[in-house]
C-alpha cells in the first residue's frame, strides 16, 4: 500500500459524548508528546478520529462511548 493510501486507510476512532462537557485531545507523535488539537463535545455529538502521522493518541476526558477496530470501550464511568 503507498503512502497516500495508508493516510486515508489509517485507524479511526469514532466517540459519542454521553454528556455534556466532554474534551477530546490528540496528541502528537515524536520526541516530546504534546496536545495538537482539542474538541469539546456535548450530549450526543459524535466525532470521527483518526491516527495518522501526527496524532499518536486521543485523551477523551468525561462520560463517552468509544467505537473502534478494537470493540467498544466506555470513558467516564
Amino acid at each position: 500500500m503507498d503512502t497516500e493510501s495508508n493516510k486515508i486507510l489509517g485507524d479511526y476512532v469514532i466517540i459519542r459524548a454521553e454528556e455534556n462537557g466532554v474534551n477530546i485531545i490528540g496528541l502528537t507523535r515524536g520526541r516530546d508528546t504534546k496536545f495538537h488539537h482539542t474538541e469539546k463535545l456535548d450530549k450526543g455529538e459524535v466525532l470521527i478520529a483518526q491516527f495518522t502521522e501526527n496524532t499518536s493518541a486521543i485523551k477523551i476526558r468525561g462520560k463517552a462511548k468509544i467505537l473502534c477496530g478494537h470493540g467498544e470501550i466506555h470513558s467516564g464511568e
